[in-house]
């Protein structure tokens, strides 16, 4: 059975990456990891590529070096979150020793960007009252962490 899953490149940290991201997702693991050996060309012991799931969701990693192991924002991963508890966790989590940017949007401390998306955020920019649905995004736009009550606040002030 065919199956896709992404596959990050990272420079010699993936194990350390790994433990982290399998730390804040719940049902999560490592996988099949396989490691240097004296035949190289990295250092014998450290991880070469290993498997991992998070959330349910299967990845690939290898540390392959430096030469692509800088991410960008043209690929991201986003978790729609139940409530502003799950907003709170995930954007805590993931933005330790990283950076925040705009809209739920940060870089956990590998680099690689996360968006994280309250569900009451699609409910409140598609509302059938246009006012309050731009009034919504208008506050959105304001906001690194989206906090849902005052996207709430500025739909009902429309």
């Amino acid at each position: 059975m065919t199956s896709i899953s992404p596959c990050l490149w990272f420079d010699d940290n993936l194990e350390e990456a790994m433990e982290f991201y399998t730390r804040i997702f719940p049902g999560s693991s490592v996988g099949n990891v396989a490691r240097y050996t004296e035949a190289g060309p990295g250092e014998p012991g450290t991880v070469m590529a290993a498997d991992f799931v998070l959330d349910g969701l299967g990845f690939r990693g290898i540390n392959g070096g430096p030469m692509y192991a800088t991410f960008s924002e043209a690929i991201s991963f986003s978790i729609g979150c139940a409530d502003q508890a799950e907003v709170d966790y995930f954007w805590d989590n993931l933005v330790a020793g990283g950076e925040e940017s705009m809209c739920g949007w940060l870089k956990d401390k590998f680099g690689l960007s996360w968006q994280i998306v309250p569900n009451r955020l699609h409910e409140l920019l598609s509302d059938p009252d246009p006012a309050r649905g731009q009034a919504a995004m208008k506050a959105m736009l304001s906001q690194r962490k989206i906090v849902v009550a005052e996207l709430e606040e500025a739909a009902a002030n429309a």
